[in-house]
Formats: structure tokens, C-alpha cells, sequence
């Protein structure tokens, strides 16, 4: 058996076992929202600070069912469309949870919650001069995400298809020229509906998928969430071995030499 070298995943100075990230939303409970992050094996996770309480002990609270010392929490802006709403949410978390590690999304409409890159990239610049190590979701344009890259972003995040609706990757050309230029990780974001999907992502050198809506809205969300740890580690390491040469015309599997 090949002993495989670690393959450790780093992002904004933080070392990860797991190359899938999930979010917290859309599932019925805090108590499976643990039992599907679990069944994931995600290290990290993302949170709505607008949505999801992280604070308020009145109410059930995340904190409680995913302990932020053993997972990395990622606070997002999902719900804003406006840099001005954006950064007073991130600014927000920061002041209540200490949190700096921070994921942007501004959206443009609510019909397709594409991002708006404009208000994208302006609070990308702000962020990152107030000491915000950022991972932005933004379109699969390359020259957008190279200046997100060049205002300072950790992460940049791409999407795959809009938000939650499980089209998978559209436009793989895109990403791969993405990953191509990029220093920093390239995360697949939004879109993705099924494991098979984020192996494609994988296979193609992304460096991790964040998952969401494909597991809290399954029929099964836990074991889809074991689904998506398999095809994330499968896509991986079919990337890491690297793909057959493609061919146009047939190629025998047994030597033409020798034959009886």
C-alpha cells in the first residue's frame, strides 16, 4: 500500500485536515446541524451573523452544539447587498467573537444572489486595511478574482452556479483559469447539488468546496455529508495522481507486442 505525504489545506494562516467547508443553515436543528458537520469532517464552518445565533443565551445557541475551540468558525455577510451593510456585519463579529477570519459575499439581487463585484472588491480593499484576513465569494470571472487577490484576499471563492440552486459547476474553463492564476486557495462557493460535483471541482485543483444547501436540504443531510467527505478526499486525490492523457482515437489496454 503507497503511504500518501499529508496533505494539509491552508488558508489564511490556518492549517486544515479537511478540505470541505460547510455552512450552518437550512437545517432543522442546531442537533443536526452538528451531526451533518461531524459527518463531514469540515474543520471549518461558516456562520450568518445576520441569521444564525452565535451569542444570544435566551435562545438556542450555535456555540453550544459546535464548539468554536475545536471548529473553525467563519462569519459571513449572506444577506447583505451593500458594502456599508457588509463591513458593519464583519465589524460586528469581530467586536463580539474576536473574529477576524471572515467570509464577504455582497449580492447584487435577490432573484439570483449574484455577487456584486463592485461593492465586492470595495470592501475587500476596507477590510483588508483594518486587519481582516478575507475570503470573498465572488463570480467566476478570472480578472475579478485576480484584483480581489491583488486588494489582499486570503481566499478567493468563485461560484460554481447560483446560490442554492444545485446546478453544479457551469463554467469549469472559468474556475480552472482561476486556479491557474491564483497564489492564494481557490474554494469553490455556491452551487454545488451533489458529491459527484465537488469531486469535479476537486479534480479540477480547487483547493476546497464550501457546501451548504446540497446537505441541509437532502432527504438524508447526514449522509449526504459523508458523501461529500469521500468525494472531496476522492476528487483530491485523482487530482494529486494526475489524469490519463485524453485521446480522440481508441488505445488497447495490453501490449500489441508479443501476441500469440
Amino acid at each position: 500500500m503507497v503511504k500518501l505525504k499529508k496533505d494539509i489545506f491552508k488558508v489564511a494562516g490556518k492549517s486544515l485536515d479537511s478540505r470541505l467547508i460547510v455552512g450552518t443553515g437550512k437545517y432543522k436543528n442546531f442537533t443536526e446541524t452538528a451531526k451533518a458537520v461531524k459527518a463531514s469532517g469540515a474543520n471549518m464552518v461558516t456562520v450568518a451573523v445576520r441569521r444564525i445565533n452565535i451569542l444570544d443565551k435566551k435562545k438556542p445557541i450555535l456555540t453550544d452544539y459546535l464548539n468554536p475551540k475545536k471548529i473553525i468558525y467563519l462569519p459571513n455577510t449572506a444577506g447583505c447587498y451593500n458594502s456599508e451593510e457588509a463591513l458593519r456585519t464583519l465589524r460586528l463579529a469581530r467586536e463580539m467573537g474576536g473574529w477576524k477570519l471572515v467570509k464577504l459575499e455582497v449580492l447584487g439581487d435577490k432573484r439570483t444572489l449574484y455577487p456584486n463585484m463592485l461593492e465586492t472588491i470595495k470592501s475587500t480593499k476596507i477590510l483588508v486595511k483594518e486587519g481582516f484576513k478575507v475570503m470573498v465569494y465572488c463570480t467566476d470571472d478570472p480578472l475579478l478574482a485576480r484584483n480581489l487577490e491583488d486588494n489582499g484576499a486570503s481566499a478567493i471563492m468563485p461560484l460554481a452556479s447560483p446560490i442554492g440552486s444545485g446546478l453544479g459547476l457551469q463554467n469549469k474553463t472559468n474556475i480552472s483559469l482561476i486556479i491557474k492564476q491564483s497564489k492564494v486557495p481557490v474554494i469553490v462557493d455556491a452551487g454545488i447539488g451533489t458529491a459527484s460535483d465537488a469531486t469535479i471541482a476537486m479534480e479540477l485543483g480547487c483547493d476546497g468546496v464550501l457546501i451548504n444547501s446540497a446537505i441541509a436540504n437532502a432527504k438524508k443531510p447526514i449522509l449526504m455529508a459523508t458523501a461529500f467527505k469521500e468525494a472531496i478526499t476522492s476528487g483530491r486525490n485523482s487530482y494529486l495522481a494526475g489524469r490519463m492523457r485524453k485521446s480522440d482515437f481508441a488505445s488497447p489496454s495490453s501490449p500489441s507486442k508479443g501476441i500469440i
